[in-house]
């Protein structure tokens, strides 16, 4: 059925502009809401809570479900957008309908989670059971570097708990972010049960407040940065909300003595430079074995030379822009701050306008910026270490705990080592980037906490009740 999911500001002198990171062009003008006019989409997701909620959690899975037919008829559009709002390469917008896509058909295979009843051991005279209930309204606030997979996700879960939601996107994809909001609309799901839109930057905290204060807005979640995430935990706090957070990462790939080289080198590849090293699970720390580094950086620096760094809009290019040219610019600076403290620029390293060469950065020590600063961008350090012990403890000397990877061909050693890593996803002898909608994604320390994906995202989004009744004999 056709639907508004994509919220209607009442001003249309708010608006968002974004100009292309590929070539400085205006591409996006996108109607956003104020603090006003988004505390009336609150009164419409409260209003369309009732009816959402009384459906079964099965039926709620096969309307998301439709969403995902949907989103795919909007493929064209949407991936024409991500490559002129972020400089999206054309296999990561395919990478993005296909797991936002999977994202919503798999979601309703947790629908007997949902409705679970746990019966409790009392030797009293009644039925005792726990049981899972919807929270109310749930408040996503999606970034704009994997709009879909990011966007989708904050609203999959809640929605199939019960729960009628308002996303917020972001101001670096508004273009991409309403047409999501359609291509919601041109599903099954009813008017208001979810409702897309955006903030202009500088209104972005105050709104955000006073959703988080509204005493219907139950659940809060965030992926984004680990600086605004805090800003948001702290509001969270102050009005006694619980939030879900999935913040920064620096991700660690170990290499140990015994890796299969030529399989550790394509997974520093892939999960440092697909979208331009510019996802939470990319690999920006490669802690390499000292006695088999030298190999490993070459093979490494040969691969890298054959990345084709361009315009997003063609299939061979394998790297385009960062962000923005701020964003490149404070990349450049963090790669001069590590040469100037003895780090060897192996390869790469130019910038231009917004665009970063992929680039590879040796002997990596702890009084540059680079190690401990999250990076987001197509920029790879190496830090050379002794032994397995040392290896794990630079792992760990971070502020950042979202997902790390081990490889070695001793899985026994391997799985010990990853055991060791303080963080909340690790691969071994796969790459740091991977994603699926079962698995329990999120990290520790200031990568957030909380667990999106499979039966973990049901205990976020839901409450938890316990109920007596008399006993029937």
């Amino acid at each position: 059925m056709e639907t508004s999911s994509i919220a209607q500001p009442r001003g249309a002198e708010l608006v968002v502009e974004r100009e292309s990171p590929v070539n400085g062009k205006l591409v996006s003008s996108e109607a956003t809401e104020s603090r006003a006019s988004s505390l009336r989409l609150v009164t419409r997701a409260a209003a369309a809570y009732p009816a959402w909620s009384a459906r079964t959690a099965n039926e709620r899975g096969a309307i998301l479900a439709s969403a995902a037919n949907a989103l795919e008829d909007f493929g064209p559009e949407l991936g024409l957008a991500m490559v002129e709002e972020i400089g999206a390469t054309k296999e990561w917008v395919r990478k993005n309908l296909s797991l936002g896509a999977d994202l919503l058909r798999q979601i309703g295979t947790y629908a007997d989670e949902v409705e679970r009843i746990t019966e409790i051991a009392d030797a009293r005279s009644h039925y005792s059971r726990a049981v899972r209930v919807p929270c109310g309204v749930v408040l996503g606030i999606s970034p704009w570097n994997a709009p879909l997979v990011l966007g989708l996700r904050a609203i999959a879960a809640p929605l199939l708990c019960g729960n009628t939601v308002l996303l917020k996107g972001s101001e670096f994809a508004p273009r991409t972010f309403r047409l999501l909001g359609e291509a919601l609309a041109q599903s099954d799901l009813p008017e208001d049960v979810v409702q897309v839109f955006l903030t202009r930057a500088e209104d972005s905290e105050k709104v955000v407040e006073s959703l988080i204060a509204s005493p219907v807005v139950r659940r809060v979640n965030f992926t984004g940065s680990t600086r605004v995430g805090r800003r948001v935990a702290e509001l969270s706090a102050k009005y006694l909300k619980r939030p879900l957070l999935e913040l920064g990462g620096q991700s660690a790939m170990l290499v140990l003595d015994d890796a299969d080289l030529d399989l550790a080198v394509e997974a520093a590849l892939v999960g440092g430079f697909l979208n331009q090293g510019q996802v939470c699970m990319s690999t920006e720390r490669l802690i390499v074995a000292e006695s088999i580094a030298d190999a490993f950086v070459a093979r490494l620096e040969a691969l890298r030379q054959d990345l084709v760094l361009g315009d997003p809009r063609d299939e061979k290019t394998d790297l385009g822009p960062v962000v923005n040219a701020a964003a490149a610019e404070r990349l450049a600076g963090l790669i001069g701050d590590a040469v100037s403290k003895g780090a060897v620029r192996v390869g790469g390293g130019r910038v231009r306008g917004a665009y970063v060469e992929p680039t590879l950065l040796d002997f990596v020590e702890p009084d540059m910026r680079i190690y401990r600063e999250e990076v987001f961008g197509p920029v790879l350090s190496i830090t050379r270490v002794a032994n397995d012990l040392e290896a794990v403890t630079v792992a760990n000397d971070s502020d950042y705990g979202l997902t790390a990877a081990v490889f070695g061909r001793d899985l026994v050693r391997a799985e010990s080592v990853a055991r060791q890593i303080q963080s909340g996803i690790c691969h071994i002898n796969r790459p740091t980037f991977d994603d699926t909608p079962h698995a329990p994604v999120g990290g520790v320390k200031a990568s957030g906490y909380g667990r999106f994906g499979g039966a973990w995202a049901i205990s976020e989004f839901t409450e938890v009740r316990w109920i007596t009744s008399p006993s029937v004999d």
